[in-house]
């Protein structure tokens, strides 16, 4: 199920898939979001308000929440948000705070 490049040799939790703005993603339970997202290839998370930079995950530890993305309404940051399965995960596009 696992196609997305990762460590060898690290032992993993059984795969799971959910979703970002619609693509499936295959991850791994235990594994955040953010982690799951980037094993993907996908490095967009959300646009910046104001001059709709693109913004993505950067400190991979909950500080500086440019990897912030929402999930079933509320804005969260990926890197902290466990993945689960037939999670729903979409892209923040501009717009107030992110």
């Amino acid at each position: 199920m696992i196609a997305a490049p990762r460590i060898e040799g690290v032992t993993r939790g059984p795969g799971i898939r959910f979703s970002f703005d619609g693509r499936p993603i295959d991850a791994f339970a235990g594994e955040s979001v953010a982690a799951a997202l980037l094993a993907a290839g996908v490095r967009l998370l959300r646009r910046a308000p104001g001059d709709g930079a693109p913004r993505g995950a950067f400190c991979m530890i909950g500080l500086c929440q440019e990897c912030l993305v929402e999930i079933a309404g509320r804005r969260v940051e990926a890197c902290r948000t466990p993945a689960a399965e037939a999670l729903e995960v979409r892209r923040i596009d501009g717009g107030d705070g992110g």
